[in-house]
């Protein structure tokens, strides 16, 4: 089930330029209850962890994908398929598309400085293969964060869906921020349908 929620009901205003997007069910539990928790700035007690970022840069130069994926190491590319050269990085793990133009596509980063870094090693392994790559805007398009609300949702009456899961996945962020501020204001709602045990 997903739901979407407005941007402005959520407290999130009209900067983050989209709504961030709620789905309850089975996504990974994300409280790390090795920290204290700071209840100011998380008054539900619950931190959402971040499990997903998606991030852009402009390598600024063409590129011949049929030659970087021979000569790269672990980079695929099947101009049938998809247009982009597909490349993987262990450390962060990470997978990068590259496009002829220059684009670069990075997902899979846990943090927001693993995906800058992901992307720079990946423009390093570009530049290592003969090609004037650079590092130019570098943004952050979405990141997607998870948590165990620790009980029980009536989903029927949250909604036309019926299961009885307690992880919230959150989407569409820009800013770690934004699914913090998301999550405070959807959790009340939640509370509401607590599932009673029987």
């Amino acid at each position: 089930m997903s739901v979407a929620v407005d941007p402005v009901a959520a407290g999130l205003g009209t900067s983050g330029g989209g709504a961030i997007g709620v789905g309850v069910g089975g996504g990974a539990a994300a409280m790390d209850g090795a920290r204290p928790v700071d209840l100011a700035r998380h008054p539900s007690g619950i931190v959402p962890a971040l499990q997903n970022i998606v991030s852009t840069v402009n390598l600024d130069c063409q590129l011949d994908l049929k030659m970087i994926a021979l000569q790269a190491r672990n980079a695929e590319y099947n101009p049938k398929r998809f247009a982009a050269v597909i490349m993987r990085i262990r450390e962060p793990k990470t997978t990068a598309l590259v496009f002829a133009s220059g684009k670069m596509v990075c997902t899979g980063a846990k943090s927001e400085e693993h995906s800058k870094l992901a992307a720079r090693k990946y423009a390093r392994i570009i530049q290592k293969l003969g090609y004037p790559a650079k590092f130019k805007d570098f943004k952050i398009q979405n990141m997607v964060g998870s948590c165990d609300v620790k009980f029980p949702i009536r989903l029927e009456g949250l909604a036309y869906s019926h299961g009885a899961f307690s992880n919230i996945v959150l989407t569409g962020a820009k800013v770690r921020e934004e699914i913090y501020t998301a999550f405070e204001n959807i959790y009340p709602v939640l509370t509401e349908y607590r599932k009673c045990q029987k």
